[in-house]
């Protein structure tokens, strides 16, 4: 198993922490967001470790990490990036985004995660979003599960469903099984070659991120499960949620 991490984003709403720095490379307390999260995975046994850079690349400087570049970071978002890693989709992997805080325990739920494409939900976010007025609740990666709990829609600000329906969030981590990575590259590669125009939420298909890759799966008919998590976990986007996430981490 391995792990890709994304790390190219400018991280524009977490000025002035990242004026210096890329957003994983900012200090929750004496360790840097990038730094907590591969401690925790090599705690998970899971040493085969890369990180896609962009913004302030060289600031990245982890040892004993495989290093992938995306050189076009400044018009591109999260697809792009992890296809600058694609060599390393060929194997049950795990992708995640280095903004993330999370406890040990969500992703010993991903490790244990048997199916060929999860993604962590937490059916418990309303909570993460009082008092967040800089990055509120409208802006969640929504995911809607139907009365069975499969994952039926998702992206940002789903406020809607039927009574036998459940809202959760995407909190931003992805597993794949060797089968899964397969099918994630050639439909990339599908893509690539026929689309045109907005990509679900996204501008473009340059501009698409996991979640809108995700929604195209579904579509196309292919399942992506939940894997449900009920631990701690914070998104750093603005400089709010790091004073949060520095209560919620103590």
């Amino acid at each position: 198993m391995n792990v890709i991490i994304l790390a190219a984003g400018k991280g524009m709403r977490l000025r002035p922490e990242t004026t210096n720095v890329p957003k994983g490379m900012v200090k929750l307390f004496d360790k840097s967001l990038l730094e907590m999260q591969i401690d925790i995975f090599k705690k998970c046994e899971i040493n085969d470790i890369s990180i896609v850079s962009g913004y302030l690349a060289n600031q990245i400087t982890i040892p004993s990490v495989n290093y992938y570049k995306n050189e076009n970071y400044s018009s591109t978002s999260g697809i792009e990036s992890l296809f600058c890693a694609k060599e390393k989709l060929q194997d049950n992997t795990i992708i995640t985004y280095s903004d993330l805080v999370f406890e040990k325990s969500i992703i010993d739920s991903v490790i244990g995660f048997r199916g060929d494409i999860g993604i962590t939900v937490d059916l418990n976010w309303e909570k993460n979003y009082v008092g967040r007025d800089l990055h509120p609740k409208s802006e969640a990666e929504n995911v809607l599960l139907d009365k069975d709990g499969n994952i039926q829609k998702l992206r940002k600000n789903i406020s809607e469903c039927e009574e036998n329906e459940k809202i959760g969030e995407f909190s931003g981590i992805v597993k794949l099984s060797k089968k899964a990575s397969k099918i994630f590259i050639d439909k990339y590669l599908e893509l690539k070659e026929s689309h045109k125009g907005k990509f679900h939420n996204a501008p473009s298909l340059e501009n698409a991120i996991i979640s809108d890759m995700l929604q195209e799966l579904i579509d196309s008919g292919i399942t992506v499960e939940p894997i449900l998590i009920s631990g701690q976990w914070c998104e750093i986007d603005t400089p709010q949620d790091l004073e949060r996430a520095r209560k919620l981490f103590v």
